[in-house]
C-alpha cells in the first residue's frame, strides 16, 4: 500500500510554528512528533489518485499530522476490514458501505460516535436526512460522502435507430423488449443489468403496488407478504421471458454474470440500450460508448396511484472512525475535511459520487466536473427525496449474507431450477429465519 509522507518537521521548527500553524486546541500545537492516522478505502485508479492529492492537502494544512494511505480494489476489502476489526487493528478512518453498519455496529457502539466531536465537524453542511442513515441508537457512526439511488439510463441513439421512443411506464418498458429486438436483431436487448440490478428493478414495482419493502426498515423481519413475493419473482421472470433484459445465462457466457455493463461489447456499440444502475456510476457507463451512441436519463416507471416511489437509495459511501483510534479528534477533523471541504473537493471531484454537503457540491458543480446527465439524475433523485417518497431501506437488505441469499434464489429462477412459487416461499420463510440470525 502507498503512503503519503509530508516533509519531516524538526522539533524546533514545529514548536516555532505556534498558533498560526494549526487552528486547533492548544494541546495539538504542543505535539513534537507527527501524529499518524491510518485511512483505508477501496476504489479505482481515479479515486486513488484524487484521494492521495486530498490527503496531501490535509497534511499541508495540518502540520504535524501524517495520513497513512491503505487502499485497494473492492475485491477483498470487506474481508480484510472484518479481520482487522475483529483483531482491533482497524485503521483510524475507514471508508465503508452503509450496509456494513449493520454488520459492525448493530447497537451503535462499533464505531466512534461522531456527535462527540461536534466542535470539529461542520454539521450544518449536512442534510439531517443523510446523517440519519448513520444514526444507530442515538450515536452517529459515520459521515456520508454522498447519496445515490437507482435510475434508468437509455441509449437514445439506439432507440432512435429502432424507431422507438424511450420507455416511460412499466407497460412501455415491457413493450420495448421484443420491439427493440425486431428492429435491431437477436443480439439486441432494450435493457442490460447484473442480477442485483434486475432484482431491484423488479422490486421497485412491487413496492409501488403494495407500499412495503422486502425487509422492514427498522425491525429485523420480512415485511413482504407471500403474495407480493410471488409477484416479485414473476416480474423478474417476465423481464427475461419477454426479452426485455439480458438473460443471466447469456451474461455468464460473455465473461461472467457480474461483468460490468460498460465492459460489455454489445453495450459499447448500442446493441444493449438501457441500464438500471446507481446514478454515481453514470460516468462509467458512458465512458466506453462509441461516438455514435448517446446516453439519456429515463423517467422512473410508476404504477397508477403508487403507494411508494419504489426508488432504492442510500449513502454511496461513508467514513467511520475507529472506536479504538488513539487520535479521535484528528480523525474527526479528517473526515470533516473529506466531506465538507471545498478545497478537498477541488481534487476529489465526483470520485465518490456528487458530494452531499453544500459547499462541496457547489464546488464540484462550479468546476464543471459533473456532466449535465449526472446533474439531471441527481435532481431526479432529489425531487423524490424532497417529496418524502423515497423510503429508507433496511440496512440488512444489503447485508452480505442477505445479499448472497437473494442472489442464490434469483439465480435459480434465472436458470429455471426452481418454480416461482417455491422461490417466493423461500424469500419469505428462509428470509425471515436469516434476518433473525443476522439482525
Amino acid at each position: 500500500m502507498a503512503d503519503v509522507h509530508p516533509p519531516k518537521i524538526r522539533r524546533r521548527s514545529l514548536l516555532a510554528l505556534g498558533a498560526a500553524a494549526w487552528a486547533a486546541p492548544l494541546y495539538l500545537q504542543a505535539q513534537t512528533a507527527a501524529r499518524t492516522l491510518r485511512f483505508s478505502w477501496w476504489g479505482g485508479s481515479g479515486r486513488h489518485e484524487a484521494t492521495l492529492k486530498a490527503i496531501a492537502l490535509f497534511e499541508r494544512d495540518h502540520p504535524g499530522v501524517r495520513i497513512k494511505a491503505e487502499y485497494m480494489g473492492f475485491a477483498g476489502y470487506l474481508e480484510r476490514l472484518t479481520t482487522q476489526i475483529a483483531g482491533r487493528s482497524e485503521p483510524d478512518v475507514m471508508q465503508i458501505n452503509w450496509a456494513w453498519l449493520a454488520m459492525f455496529s448493530k447497537r451503535g457502539t462499533g464505531f466512534r460516535d461522531l456527535r462527540q466531536h461536534a466542535d470539529l465537524i461542520d454539521f450544518p453542511e449536512f442534510d439531517e436526512s443523510d446523517l440519519a442513515y448513520a444514526d444507530i441508537g442515538g450515536k452517529l457512526n459515520a459521515l456520508p460522502a454522498s447519496f445515490t439511488a437507482r435510475v434508468l439510463l437509455w441509449n437514445q441513439a439506439a432507440f432512435n435507430r429502432a424507431g422507438l421512443a424511450l420507455p416511460r411506464t412499466w407497460d412501455e418498458l415491457f413493450a420495448a423488449g421484443r420491439a427493440f429486438r425486431r428492429a435491431n436483431g437477436t443480439k439486441a436487448y432494450a435493457l442490460d443489468g447484473e442480477l442485483y440490478d434486475m432484482i431491484l428493478l423488479s422490486l421497485a414495482q412491487i413496492q409501488q403496488t403494495h407500499g412495503k419493502a422486502y425487509l422492514h426498515p427498522h425491525e429485523p423481519r420480512v415485511e413482504m407478504s407471500a403474495e407480493a413475493a410471488l409477484e416479485w419473482v414473476r416480474l423478474y421472470r417476465r423481464l427475461i421471458d419477454e426479452e426485455v433484459a439480458t438473460p443471466l445465462p447469456l451474461r455468464a457466457s460473455l465473461g461472467g454474470a457480474e461483468k460490468p455493463t460498460e465492459q460489455q461489447p454489445d453495450w459499447v456499440v448500442g446493441n444493449w440500450a438501457g441500464n438500471y444502475t446507481w446514478d454515481s456510476v453514470i460516468s462509467l457507463r458512458r465512458s466506453t460508448l462509441n461516438a455514435q451512441q448517446q446516453l439519456a436519463l429515463g423517467e422512473f416507471p410508476t404504477v397508477p396511484s403508487p403507494l411508494d416511489s419504489g426508488m432504492f437509495g442510500r449513502p454511496t459511501l461513508m467514513y467511520a472512525v475507529s472506536r479504538n483510534s488513539r487520535e479521535p479528534d484528528v480523525a474527526a477533523r479528517f473526515v470533516n475535511y473529506m466531506t465538507t471541504s471545498a478545497k478537498a473537493h477541488e481534487v476529489l471531484g465526483r470520485t465518490r459520487g456528487l458530494p452531499g454537503t453544500r459547499k462541496a457540491f457547489a464546488t464540484v458543480q462550479a468546476s464543471g466536473k459533473a456532466s449535465p446527465l449526472e446533474l439531471a439524475a441527481f435532481e431526479q433523485i432529489a425531487n423524490v427525496r424532497r417529496s418524502g417518497r423515497l423510503s429508507r431501506p433496511s440496512p440488512l437488505f444489503e447485508h452480505a449474507r442477505m445479499h448472497r441469499f437473494m442472489r442464490e434464489i434469483f439465480e435459480r429462477v434465472a436458470y429455471r431450477k426452481v418454480s416461482d412459487a417455491e422461490a417466493a416461499q423461500r424469500l419469505v420463510h428462509e428470509g425471515q429465519a436469516l434476518i433473525q440470525r443476522i439482525g
